[in-house]
């Protein structure tokens, strides 16, 4: 896996076709693109950490039977910057940079001004997302670079501050079926008090000139002001039903006055977040069509969130299901010297990472204020998860643990926001390479798996059977890589019921290694 990990990727801007074994099912019928790190070193300079990787898109587009391939830089502002210098010069998650040395002093002492308030990057390395009928490859910062869906190429950057008061936002927004887009972010720094912020960009937003960007038709659903001024939770995505959005402010935060003066101490902004043990994490549930917040303080343990598998309601109770962590030890894990340890001496060392596990909080809506103390309030019969009032009205959240060991969760994503019986993902342990993925039944708890020897699949993507009735009936989508050079890199479609392969599309190019993606259907 050394091979692999902190190497540079390479374009492949043209597309080539694959070398299809099996059968590809003739329904499906689209472009699957992918987001990640691709480059870590520009010059003789190099990036300390995976997450800051410049971004490198890819595509595989299936039309009858045949899968095609390309993949091309995102060509940021980060990204003209650096390679123009031939180091890097942009800041990233965990690789602080500095002026040039050879500067005047007034240059540096400018550049220094500068950093106090930091102008974010903007390589947007995590994923694909939709906003109208324009697609942008995001991070979770306040830009976001629109690309052509067909050739990758970067069409232009758009500030999210140019539209809404933010300075951050996330990656992971929904989509509701009616093509709507809801997302969150943070408004830290001159936008009046700091609050998160809730926001929808309608379906029709896109302007069919292409000249206007979706965001312009954005609307604010509502915004909650944070627990703590000076360190506001760190949240990577959140979850909604078909009336509310879940929003989970944990004790992993960002520490604002760190932030401001990382600059001048020497730190990287990944170092300005921190995990609080000893604090609670807080749920709060917003009417989505309202904007009103649900009155009741429900509250859990110290925990840590990157990702929300799916959430919904039932019996007057709101379900929802996430990947927690005991601390917040996952960003190191991801540092590029801890990455390019040989597997078993990585787990040998790193055993302090606690595991992901996916665990399910239901947060009962009836309670009101003669609600008995100190009982369970949850009236579900198929989960164990409790929530009890306590004497001063609030609500103490224990969860139901559905699985141990995988991240990066994904769904049939039309039970998105609707009850639902399996999820999909990576399967890891103490590594961060992921050698295989798993479907888990959440109601007998059993799961199937797939995986190869020396193969490190991607994160699982289902794609539904037309006119499908039932919420397995469909295909695994995940691309392979190797550090094998006797194993091409190949696209994997499996049969989402049993996880047998259907086909395999090997890749004559080079493939990297990834995080999130979108797929987009040849039908719409």
């Amino acid at each position: 896996m050394q091979s692999i990990i902190g190497k540079n990727g390479s374009e492949t801007p043209e597309p080539v076709k694959a070398q299809v074994k099996g059968s590809i099912p003739s329904w499906l019928q689209g472009t699957l693109l992918r987001n990640g790190p691709g480059l870590f070193s520009v010059g003789s300079s190099g990036y300390n950490h995976w997450f800051d990787g410049m971004s490198l898109i890819h595509s595989f587009t299936f039309s009858e039977g045949e899968v095609t391939y390309r993949s091309k830089f995102l060509k940021s502002d980060t990204y003209k910057r650096n390679i123009k210098a031939d180091r890097i010069v942009v800041t990233e998650f965990g690789t602080m940079v500095y002026p040039d040395p050879c500067k005047n002093i007034f240059a540096r002492a400018f550049t220094h001004l500068c950093n106090i308030i930091p102008d974010f990057t903007d390589n947007n390395l995590i994923n694909i997302i939709r906003y109208g009928q324009d697609y942008y490859a995001s991070s979770e910062i306040n830009y976001i670079n629109q690309i052509d869906p067909v050739t990758l190429e970067t069409v232009g950057r758009i500030n999210y501050r140019n539209h809404i008061a933010l300075n951050l936002a996330t990656a992971h927004p929904h989509y509701d079926s009616e093509g709507n887009t809801y997302n969150m972010g943070t408004a830290i720094m001159g936008f009046g008090r700091p609050k998160y912020v809730i926001f929808k960009v309608p379906a029709d937003a896109s302007d069919k000139e292409h000249k206007k960007p979706a965001l312009r038709k954005v609307q604010q659903v509502c915004s909650i002001p944070f627990r703590s001024t000076l360190f506001p939770s760190y949240f990577h995505s959140f979850g909604m039903t078909e009336n509310y959005i879940i929003f989970v402010e944990q004790p992993f935060k960002l520490d604002i006055v760190k932030l401001a003066t990382a600059y001048f101490r020497g730190i990287n902004w990944g170092s300005c977040l921190k995990f609080d043990k000893d604090d609670i994490t807080l749920f709060h549930v917003i009417n989505r069509n309202t904007g009103k917040k649900v009155s009741t303080r429900f509250y859990a343990d110290a925990l840590v969130v990157f990702h929300h598998i799916n959430a919904y309601e039932a019996d007057n109770h709101v379900v929802f299901d996430l990947i927690s962590y005991e601390d917040s030890n996952l960003y190191d894990m991801f540092y590029i010297q801890n990455m390019k340890q040989e597997t078993d001496s990585f787990v040998e060392s790193n055993k302090k990472f606690s595991p992901p596990v996916c665990q399910r909080f239901v947060l009962p809506l009836s309670i009101h204020k003669e609600s008995p103390r100190g009982t369970n309030l949850v009236t579900l019969t198929d989960t164990t998860a409790q929530a009890v009032v306590q004497e001063d009205g609030s609500v103490y959240c224990q969860p139901d643990t559905l699985f141990e060991g995988l991240e990066l969760p994904g769904i049939n994503y039309n039970f998105n926001a609707k009850k639902y019986r399996y999820f999909y993902g990576s399967r890891v342990k103490w590594s961060p390479h992921s050698n295989k993925i798993a479907k888990i039944d959440i109601v007998t708890r059993e799961h199937i798996e797939w995986q190869q020897e020396n193969c490190y699949p991607s994160e699982p993507v289902f794609v539904a059977s037309p006119g499908a009735a039932e919420e397995d009936d469909g295909v695994i989508l995940s691309s392979v890589i190797s550090p094998d050079p006797n194993i091409s890199p190949f696209m994997l479609v499996l049969n989402a019921k049993n996880f047998e392969e259907i086909a395999r599309a090997s890749i004559p190019a080079s493939v990297h290694m990834d995080l999130h993606g979108h797929f987009i259907s040849a039908a719409i």
